[in-house]
């Protein structure tokens, strides 16, 4: 039985996965606990893959899955947890900004009984053009989903078996994975983790994943509260417009049986109208949302696998 599993997404890290395998295997081995390093290879164009196929030669507790193309980290992340056999599951970056040493310290706080632990890269070496968009949205998302962590996006996480095997994660709600735990009723935690300068290549996420952020931020609220209750969010839109619309119509008609001028050249009777079909449109969409539920996406490939070395 493995105790230690170490998910690993590869977007053209060539130059970075040596030295991050021997630095694993330093710090895991002086664990005295058994560990795989499972590597999910996203679409890589440049040599990563022949590089973790060497590595697997040289150890076969290196592990690669290829992607036949590029599916996005939640896809990436997935994979790895449908792979990994460890009890504990740790994720990291390949980028070498991530500490391998600050393992031993996530496995600690997982005995103190917590069943996620996030990493909060303090302090953070990355440039203002990063860090301050990442700060206002740290904020936001404490701000809306009362989990009181500091770095939801850090890719550094420990985390219990039983909370990968929940974890529905796709497109890229990646970044709200302590809020879905938390929502869960899981414990989570957060410890500050080092974080090195990026050494080689770049890095693959530009401006444009804080507006995406933004739209996965509703997305995450929405599916926290309404997730098997869709219905209570479309109703009340729909009850409320319904109403409206019948309020109007009522006092139209009202004036039209003690005959006030005829009220069909009137913009209230179209507002009134318009508003009832409203109110009808969302209760039927409500409706429809409570027969299609997120169980049904999971049955749903995310990824589509090339090669596997285990």
């Amino acid at each position: 039985m493995t105790d230690i599993s170490v998910v690993i997404p590869v977007l053209d890290e060539e130059e970075s996965l040596a030295e991050l395998v021997s630095t694993l295997h330093e710090v895991l081995s002086g664990l005295s606990r058994d560990y795989e390093i499972v590597f999910i290879d996203d679409g890589s164009t440049d040599g990563s893959f022949a590089v973790l196929e060497k590595l697997h030669t040289q150890d076969p507790r290196v592990k690669v899955v290829q992607f036949r193309r590029n599916f996005g980290k939640a896809a990436a992340l997935s994979a790895g947890f449908d792979e990994a056999q460890g009890d504990v599951v740790i994720t990291m970056d390949a980028d070498l900004q991530d500490d391998p040493r600050e393992i031993p310290r996530f496995l600690a706080e997982i005995e103190k009984g917590y069943d996620l632990v996030s990493g909060w890269k303090f302090p953070r070496r990355d440039p203002l053009t990063k860090t301050l968009p990442s700060q206002l949205f740290n904020f936001a998302t404490r701000l809306t989903t009362g989990v009181r962590i500091h770095d939801f996006n850090c890719g550094f996480k420990a985390y219990r078996r039983e909370v990968v095997a929940e974890l529905q994660i796709y497109g890229e709600l990646y970044r709200y994975i302590p809020a879905m735990a938390h929502q869960q009723g899981f414990r989570v935690g957060e410890i500050k983790v080092k974080h090195h300068p990026r050494r080689f290549g770049s890095s693959k996420y530009g401006l444009s994943r804080f507006a995406r952020g933004f739209f996965d931020l509703i997305t995450i609220l929405f599916l926290m509260r309404y997730d098997r209750r869709p219905l209570h969010i479309f109703g009340w839109f729909g009850l409320l417009s319904f109403i409206g619309g019948l309020i109007i119509n009522v006092y139209l008609t009202v004036l039209w049986f003690i005959g006030e001028r005829p009220i069909g050249d009137r913009p209230l009777l179209m507002l009134g109208v318009l508003l009832v079909i409203l109110g009808a449109q969302f209760i039927s969409l409500g409706l429809i949302a409570e027969m299609v539920t997120r169980g049904f996406a999971s049955h749903i490939s995310q990824y589509s696998i090339r090669k596997k070395l285990k």
